[in-house]
């Protein structure tokens, strides 16, 4: 009984209903687990008034969804945007609920969001948004409750803010927060670990293609922390990287871009854009470029139904959370194009932010080879079983890594007796 009919003005969180109540057709779920699962299982709105550096005060409002707990303590990321309303909050919440159960880490789901351009925020005015959010929500969170982390516009700075201000009344716990700053209690390989995590994804997924990396193309949308890293990280594997592009725009090079040099402009410019040798390409003209990979890993529902029958990339890694509408889902699989969704492909960074959750807790340092190791295999045991389900119940990835998603928390439901 899907509960969310397909249509292509779904919000964020109508569309990732969709594709649960989709897969919980598939899998028989009664209605009773049905709408546990489905449902938050706390979501707060909190106003966060700052003074800015002028003296004026303006009021921000930010939200934290925590939506379900069976697996282990909620965790999720903080973001800062002007599209993050309670609706994108929560569609972002459920995804991390489904995302470390198929990557297997002892976690729940939740997310934390604030409405605003960071962009137009001093420094100290970041400073003072960021402790007031803290402030407002930390009765919810903790080490053992809800672990909060980096997402989109926020960082190591960021965590260290947020842990501070909880140590302040709660004394000093570092695992309050992953993604801080080594030396605060930091993992090596976190800044990295998402953007890795993906090209571990297509390297497996390669494998299985039975294609060589030297020759294969790859166009990435979005050049943030998670796509700059899979961008040097699939250069250095061999692929040819030949497009990238961020908020200002993009660039293409057919030969491949030279990743070190242009780290170096973007260092100087503070964009891709303008940089020596490279043609200039809209956001829009990236994602329909003939490559064989493409990794949307900028805003969601870039890919939607006004494009979708456009793609001609063979294959596309979701390496941002929900980029894919459920129309453009459909649209792309009957044409034949290999979509590796989000729970599965970016959650690189849930998983080592797992494993500094459990150095903080050990208090204990492992090595960046350590830590790398362990991504590499939690990485393609999970893809592999994935794709193991979705032959064997010859559906999309997505559907099974849904399918597995489910399954496991459904059961943990159920025997913490929560149905």
């Amino acid at each position: 009984m899907t509960v969310v009919e397909l249509t292509s003005d779904l919000s964020p969180y109508e569309a990732v209903q969709y594709f649960f109540h989709d897969v919980a057709d598939q899998l028989g779920i009664d209605d009773q687990t049905r709408a546990v699962l489905n449902g938050t299982y706390r979501e707060i709105r909190v106003q966060l008034p700052i003074r800015r550096d002028d003296g004026t005060v303006e009021t921000f409002y930010g939200y934290r969804v925590q939506h379900n707990g069976a697996r282990g303590p909620y965790k999720g990321g903080v973001r800062y945007h002007p599209t993050a309303d309670l609706d994108e909050v929560r569609a972002l919440a459920s995804l991390m609920t489904w995302k470390t159960a198929v990557i297997d880490v002892p976690f729940g789901g939740a997310k934390g969001g604030v409405q605003v351009d960071p962009r137009n925020l001093s420094e100290a005015e970041h400073e003072r948004l960021t402790r007031r959010y803290m402030a407002q929500v930390g009765y919810i969170v903790g080490v053992k409750r809800d672990i909060m982390a980096p997402d989109m516009n926020t960082n190591a700075q960021t965590m260290a803010w947020m842990m501070d201000a909880w140590g302040r009344t709660h004394g000093h716990e570092p695992g309050i927060v992953t993604g801080k700053p080594l030396e605060l209690g930091g993992s090596y390989g976190r800044d990295a670990a998402t953007g890795r995590g993906v090209v571990m994804i297509l390297d497996e997924a390669a494998k299985r293609m039975g294609w060589e990396p030297g020759e294969r193309t790859v166009a990435i949308q979005g050049y943030g922390n998670v796509g700059s890293w899979a961008a040097r990280l699939a250069a250095e594997r061999g692929y040819r990287v030949v497009a990238v592009s961020d908020v200002n725009g993009g660039i293409y090079m057919e030969r491949g871009l030279p990743i070190d040099l242009l780290s170096k402009h973007l260092t100087d410019a503070r964009t891709v854009v303008g940089f020596e040798g490279a043609d200039p390409i809209s956001n829009d003209a990236l994602l329909e470029l003939d490559v064989d990979i493409l990794v949307p890993a900028a805003l969601g529902e870039v890919i939607n139904d006004t494009n979708a029958d456009r793609i001609r990339a063979e294959m596309v890694i979701e390496a941002a959370n929900h980029p894919v509408t459920p129309v453009a889902d459909a649209i792309l699989c009957d044409r034949g194009v290999t979509v590796i969704p989000d729970i599965l492909a970016n959650a690189g960074g849930v998983t080592v932010s797992y494993f500094e959750w459990t150095q903080n807790i050990q208090e204990f340092k492992w090595t960046e080879d350590d830590v790398n190791a362990r991504l590499g295999r939690r990485m393609r045991t999970a893809y592999n079983k994935v794709c193991d389900c979705a032959e064997d119940l010859e559906t999309t990835l997505r559907r099974a890594a849904f399918a597995i998603g489910i399954s496991q928390v459904a059961e943990a439901a159920h025997l913490r007796g929560y149905v």
